[in-house]
């Protein structure tokens, strides 16, 4: 009897995530969670800087321009980050653009101390953050193979899931009181001293230099270091990645889907309207959609127990995705029957239903998330791990700004609950078709990857 009552309890807990790899690898725990409480902190500096550069200009076009500035090195270095990340010992890589984004931070409570108040200085600081970011992420994503067992990647890509999903809910929140009690050099402030504790994760790492593939053309054994001296790395080592990603199908699918789910149903460039329009709440409705977004990703995170067993993990991609758009649909559907109403109230079932939607829809995008982070990691030899990770990093970062202008359109045109219904269901569409041309990705084995 006692083993019968316990056998619930053992496969409720095979549904929560696998913390194996931060048991079985310190490297990788420190990792984890340096870079989990320096995300935290980095989101109080994104609220900190977008309710600066406003309260200087009283401009929301100013505050946009922030994204900009963001946006343009995040893409412009992205790929060129990846390559010196295949190209120079990568905790080295990792520690130095960490460093540098440990300065900026320090510069930006600086002049807010100071009372500063230029939004020429914080547009510049934000676009060397973004640079160095552009670095940083890559190596950073290239370095956790190389910590921990083969099998154990899917997981570590859950937690890492589960820790920036936290610090997307709570640093926002966290931002906005500090600058509202406390002003701005006391955010920044913080945010300096949380880094700290990633700058001390990454120097604990072991050395981890390149892996060259051998003589023979096949890939080195993972965790054999090159031997050769350091090549300086031009546009050559970069256009030879975007080669070896043109012959790599279903490394170049995972792109291509998210592309697709981002371009087609990205939906935050709706919740400003639906707060007003829809719902009623105005901020406080967009905050709560935004919230219920990154909650689903969190949950889908903490159970995801059997990600480390999943064989089949292009299906799972795709069934992933397909199931965010048709959450974006009905999210769409909602709207359609609230209608244009410009409610002087909260429409509250109505929001409740919307935020299922949308917790789904986050869900779904972390599941995806999860496996083609895997893919590319799996799939892919060591030496050209950065240099994809670099393309990974634009599209992440380019994908959703697409996403707004295509979505932010289809709404000016059929309204904000059309759009949110067309982009989801021509999302799940575009999916299906694009996997019934491309049937290798479907059939993607991991316990045989193939790239």
């Amino acid at each position: 009897m006692p083993n019968d009552a316990a056998r619930p309890w053992r496969r409720g807990r095979r549904l929560l995530a696998d913390t194996t790899p931060l048991r079985d690898s310190p490297a990788f725990r420190r990792l984890w969670w340096g870079l989990g409480i320096s995300n935290l902190g980095s989101q109080l500096t994104v609220v900190a800087v977008g309710l600066e550069v406003y309260a200087i200009t009283g401009s929301t076009f100013s505050v946009g321009l922030l994204g900009l500035c963001a946006l343009v090195p995040l893409i412009a270095l992205g790929l060129y980050g990846g390559a010196l990340v295949d190209a120079y010992d990568r905790r080295l890589v990792a520690l130095s653009s960490a460093g540098v984004l440990w300065v900026v931070t320090i510069v930006l409570a600086v002049q807010a101390w100071f009372g500063v108040h230029s939004v020429a200085v914080l547009y510049t600081l934000v676009a060397i953050q973004s640079a160095a970011t552009a670095v940083k992420n890559p190596a950073r994503a290239a370095i956790i193979p190389r910590l921990i067992e083969p099998r154990l990647v899917p997981a570590a890509n859950a937690l890492q899931t589960i820790a920036w999903n936290i610090a997307l809910t709570v640093g926002p929140l966290a931002g906005a009181a500090l600058v509202a009690v406390f002003g701005y050099a006391i955010a920044y402030s913080i945010d300096a001293l949380l880094f700290t504790v990633a700058l001390w994760a990454l120097k604990r790492l072991p050395s981890i230099p390149p892996v060259a593939a051998d003589e023979t053309g096949g890939d080195a054994a993972a965790g054999t270091p090159s031997t050769r001296r350091s090549r300086v790395v031009g546009i050559s080592s970069v256009l030879e990645g975007l080669r070896y990603l043109a012959t790599r199908p279903n490394v170049r699918m995972t792109f291509v889907l998210d592309l697709v789910a981002m371009i087609l149903a990205f939906p935050r460039v709706l919740y400003p309207a639906v707060g007003v329009l829809y719902l009623g709440g105005g901020e406080a409705t967009t905050g709560a959609l935004a919230a219920a977004f990154a909650v689903g990703a969190v949950l889908a995170g903490v159970l995801s127990g059997g990600f480390s067993r999943a064989r089949w993990q292009g299906r799972m991609i795709v069934w992933a995705i397909v199931a965010w758009g048709l959450s974006i649909a009905g999210f769409g559907v909602v709207l359609v029957v609230v209608g244009r109403a410009e409610p002087g109230s909260l429409v509250l079932p109505a929001l409740v239903a919307a935020m299922v939607m949308l917790a789904l829809a986050g869900a779904s995008d972390a599941v995806s998330a999860v496996f083609r982070q895997t893919i590319l990691q799996t799939a892919t030899p060591d030496e050209m791990r950065g240099r994809l990770q670099g393309v990974f990093i634009v599209v992440v970062a380019g994908g959703p700004r697409l996403g707004e202008l295509t979505v932010g359109a289809e709404a000016a045109w059929f309204g904000e609950g059309w759009a949110a219904v067309i982009g989801g269901l021509s999302c799940a569409i575009v999916v299906v078709l694009l996997v019934r041309r491309q049937p290798r990705f479907w059939r993607y084995d991991a316990r045989d990857p193939q790239p």
